[in-house]
């Protein structure tokens, strides 16, 4: 069975919004494990536009599922992982001026402080993955530096119009290909929602997807918990035996 993560990074957003106390992104936690979550989301980064560091400690200590961390290579987010621990961390590109994160990290521009992150990281016991795009030397990078997993960029597969849909899923079905070639666990992510999920799931040996903004803005009209539900539901139905 695939897990589903839920990124709750927009409900923080949504708090940041008026620089109040709700809604409370440890209680979009609970909602979302409730619903049948596999993992918890969030991105600390390092302007701390919308999760900050209260979040991320209440959540370590309350998450009952997997908590997955997404992170730049900063050396003081990299020392705040160290410290927090949790159960698995994404590392990402991250640009101040972004609206969101775009695009995968280059593991090859930024070779020796991902590696150091990464001996940090797995020698204090968490489960290290990259984003990155379905790019062979990237790929082959992230198992040279010793990740545990690649969590495979689907931004240009969502944004693709009717005409090219196919290409960019037969790049990601490549990357997918690669990643398991390699004995990487797969995960992917980014502008994945209720209409596209199911091809990006039915990859074989997809292992996790991590979903945020879709899943918030259906909440908006049926409530979290409901939401994640019908998410799950939309990946049992489509998901490739591994």
């Amino acid at each position: 069975m695939i897990e589903l993560g839920v990124n709750i990074d927009h409900i923080a957003t949504l708090r940041q919004a008026r620089r109040t106390y709700e809604p409370d992104p440890v209680w979009a936690a609970v909602e979302a494990e409730l619903g049948g979550a596999d993992s918890i989301t969030v991105h600390l980064r390092q302007d701390r536009r919308h999760i900050n560091d209260r979040d991320v400690e209440l959540l370590r200590r309350s998450v009952h599922c997997k908590l997955n961390l997404e992170m730049s290579l900063a050396p003081e987010i990299v020392q705040i992982a160290v410290k927090t621990l949790p159960d698995q961390t994404t590392v990402v590109p991250e640009r101040r001026q972004e609206i969101t994160t775009e695009g995968g990290i280059d593991l090859l521009a930024h070779a020796e402080r991902s590696i150091d992150a990464v001996n940090r990281l797995k020698a204090a016991g968490v489960f290290v993955s990259a984003f990155i795009g379905p790019d062979e030397k990237q790929i082959d990078a992230a198992a040279d530096q010793g990740y545990d997993a690649v969590e495979l960029h689907t931004g240009d597969y969502a944004n693709a119009d009717a005409g090219h849909i196919a290409e960019e899923l037969e790049r990601l079905a490549h990357g997918a290909q690669l990643v398991r070639d390699h004995g990487l666990r797969l995960h992917a992510g980014h502008g994945l929602n209720y209409r596209n999920v199911g091809p990006i799931a039915s990859l074989p040996d997809m292992a996790e997807l991590n979903i945020g903004h879709a899943i918030v803005s259906r909440a908006v009209f049926i409530g979290l918990r409901e939401a994640v539900r019908e998410m799950k539901h939309l990946l049992r139905g489509s998901g490739a035996p591994g």
